[in-house]
């Protein structure tokens, strides 16, 4: 059984640790735990990584966030994997910082790299790992948000929650998304 494991997030040292960039954080740190690394290959940096029987194919797109779809759509038929085995790693401005949500299709709720996804892959029947950012920004100052680090206060709460975030996609690959979900989305 094979999965594509989508990290969203903005190429660039200006966007790195950045709130909108942390589906990279996390495919960084499922990747590294499983001993692989990276290559700078057809639209994504590209990682295969095993866990329990199962093969990961985990991308982070170089196309930007608003053209994920692209890279998304390309490594989707290049490695003939089905929607119901892919899993987005997306930021969500709904959720307060922490909280994760594994949602098995669903609308892109505005989101750009979301939107991307569903205009080019057609359609909105793959799994999404939303992760908590909360909303704590002054009215139509949310690209600025978005496009900043965590705060300082928030910094030492994020290596558990990467960790958890890395457990959640775990739990997908071998429990099952109806299972993961009963356990993580509390």
């Amino acid at each position: 059984m094979k999965y594509l494991i989508v990290g969203l997030g903005n190429i660039g040292p200006e966007y790195a640790n950045t709130r909108h960039n942390i589906g990279f954080n996390i495919a960084d740190e499922l990747v590294e735990q499983l001993g692989g690394t990276f290559s700078n290959l057809r639209l994504a940096y590209y990682s295969e990584v095993s866990f329990k029987g199962k093969k990961l194919h985990v991308i982070k797109p170089t196309t930007f966030m608003n053209l994920s779809g692209k890279a998304v759509n390309y490594w989707l038929h290049e490695l003939k994997i089905a929607p119901e085995n892919v899993l987005v790693l997306v930021d969500d401005l709904a959720l307060p910082l922490g909280k994760l949500r594994l949602k098995l299709q669903g609308s892109s709720a505005g989101h750009n790299g979301l939107k991307s996804i569903e205009g080019l892959c057609g359609g909105q029947n793959y799994a999404r790992l939303r992760f908590g950012i909360g909303d704590n920004f002054a009215k139509g100052r949310q690209v600025d948000y978005v496009l900043a680090p965590f705060d300082k206060d928030e910094q030492p709460e994020l290596p558990a929650l990467i960790d958890k975030s890395v457990e959640l996609i775990k739990s997908f690959v071998t429990a099952g998304p109806a299972q993961t979900m009963t356990f993580f989305n509390k």
